[in-house]
């Protein structure tokens, strides 16, 4: 046995003979502390709850009072519930952490973290932030799950909580801005697949108290577990790019925990070897400064996040404005004759012209699933053009199936003017409606009600919230987890926001 296992030896030095270089420089000379990979895990474990400011503890809770809501109204959805039946009858029951909507029922935490990030995503109502991804719906349904996994003696603080939801949403921001191409609607690949994951990873690495080199392996196994494409936007599979998120980070976190180890320097751009460098071509990282330097700012402090007023992809918040201004126009309020409900709007219009950035996936002329109209330009256009505005219930089977949409759907063209890129923070949405008559209506939207630079107020948000968590939970419950989230930096720790939850 001894000269089988002599044979099958080949030392060190053979084996590295037989890489390439640029992958030899890696086995050979692990991350220094000033490398990018290094630097992420520095900032991860180092960084202090005291260093969250009042700016950053305000947009975070309202971030995961949002996130919840949302949440809780897309445990409603078929696809959340497809979801559920699959963890429940193909995984052994693990009465560990709860589920979004389901006083109960429970599930090991990663398969928790993975239902409720579908849930979170399955409207696409969730924040959106630019860069352009999805960030709290990656990240707080795997540090839920890590809350309600820890003993009753050991629950994190709700500070704790907060600092590692910030962590999460900062390690994505960084990231994305390291590529020009991650600023504009994506193409190939759906962002929170990617750096949702390691946000995920980060996060939770954070709650957990992970060492330093174990927050940068749990970045590096997170990107052995991310990607997804932008063929399966619009359809029922684009929630799990969220579940997913949430869970495999998680479980990279845990399997960092355990002591598996990955590449020390997976965020650096070595030569040769791609790293996070796989996903983004023009990927030009820097290391994170040093979370004991004075001056520390983390990016939520300068760029807001976007809360969306109805369940579809943010872009169509741009022309759902254009096209309600209009619908205004159409009223009388400019002598139109007050006939500008349903029929009424049908038979006034003659040309419907929209002006919006390229970008192919939201561009669905006559859209044949609630996924689909979620990412339709045309859609939300001539919804808002009917009703004056775009809601939950305009993606209802019987709000899809109107005649008088499908008539006016079949008026609209579209152009993508120059000065429009399909970049969330510069694009607008142009709405013009030319009339049987001749005249011509135009409505337009440089920055609609819940974007960054025009932010709901407290009060839109709680009214959000209580509209979508009262689909699910009593009045009670609903009222107990504003108060938790508001108060969230000031508890012990955070079982009162997981009770409410329960």
């Amino acid at each position: 046995m001894l000269s089988k296992v002599q044979r099958s030896f080949r030392p060190v030095s053979v084996t590295l003979r037989r890489l390439h270089k640029s992958a030899l420089d890696v086995v050979e000379h692990p991350a220094p502390e000033d490398s990018v990979t290094a630097s992420f895990g520095r900032f991860i474990q180092g960084v202090q709850p005291h260093q969250l400011t009042p700016t950053l503890l305000h947009r975070s809770k309202r971030m995961v009072l949002d996130s919840i809501g949302v949440g809780l109204l897309g445990s409603t959805t078929h696809v959340f519930q497809l979801a559920l039946q699959h963890c429940q009858h193909m995984y052994g029951p693990d009465v560990i952490s709860s589920v979004y909507g389901r006083r109960g029922t429970r599930l090991s935490p990663t398969l928790a973290a993975f239902v409720n990030g579908v849930a979170a995503h399955s409207m696409d109502f969730d924040d959106t932030w630019h860069p352009a991804t999805h960030p709290s719906g990656a990240v707080l349904p795997a540090l839920l799950a890590v809350s309600d996994m820890l003993p009753s003696n050991s629950k994190p603080s709700g500070r704790d909580f907060l600092l590692a939801f910030n962590v999460g949403i900062e390690v994505q921001g960084r990231l994305m801005r390291f590529s020009n191409e991650a600023h504009n609607i994506p193409k190939r690949f759906h962002p929170p697949t990617v750096v949702g994951t390691l946000g995920s990873a980060a996060a939770c690495a954070r709650l957990l108290s992970l060492e330093r080199s174990q927050c940068s392996h749990a970045l590096a196994i997170a990107a052995s577990l991310s990607g997804a494409p932008m063929a399966n936007a619009a359809t029922q599979s684009k929630p799990l790019h969220i579940g997913n998120a949430a869970r495999l980070g998680l479980e990279a976190a845990l399997l960092a925990s355990r002591g598996l180890e990955a590449s020390p320097r997976v965020l650096d751009n070595t030569a040769g070897v791609a790293g996070f460098s796989a996903f983004y071509e023009d990927y030009a990282p820097r290391p994170l400064a040093s979370p004991e330097e004075e001056g520390l700012q983390f990016l939520l402090e300068d760029q807001d996040i976007g809360f969306k007023r109805f369940p579809a992809h943010l872009g169509m918040h741009w022309v759902a404005d254009a096209a309600a201004a209009v619908h205004k126009l159409l009223l009388g309020e400019h002598g139109s004759g007050g006939r500008g409900q349903g029929s009424g709007v049908v038979g006034q219009v003659q040309d419907i012209l929209l002006r919006v950035p390229r970008s192919k996936y939201i561009d669905r002329p006559f859209p044949e699933s609630e996924h689909e109209a979620r990412h339709s330009f045309q859609f939300n256009a001539c919804s808002a053009l009917l009703d004056g505005e775009v809601t939950v219930d305009s993606f209802s089977q019987e709000a899809l199936q109107r005649p008088d949409l499908y008539s006016l759907l079949g008026r609209v063209h579209v152009e993508h003017p120059h000065d429009n890129p399909a970049n969330f923070d510069r694009m607008y949405g142009e709405v013009q409606v030319t009339l049987v008559g001749g005249d011509v209506l135009k409505g337009r939207c440089d920055t609609f009600y819940g974007h960054w630079r025009n932010p709901l107020t407290n009060e839109s948000l709680r009214k959000k919230f209580r509209s979508n968590a009262g689909v699910v939970l009593p009045r009670e419950k609903v009222e107990g987890l504003i108060e938790a989230v508001e108060g969230l930096d000031r508890l012990e720790d955070c079982s009162p926001l997981l009770e409410q939850l329960q």
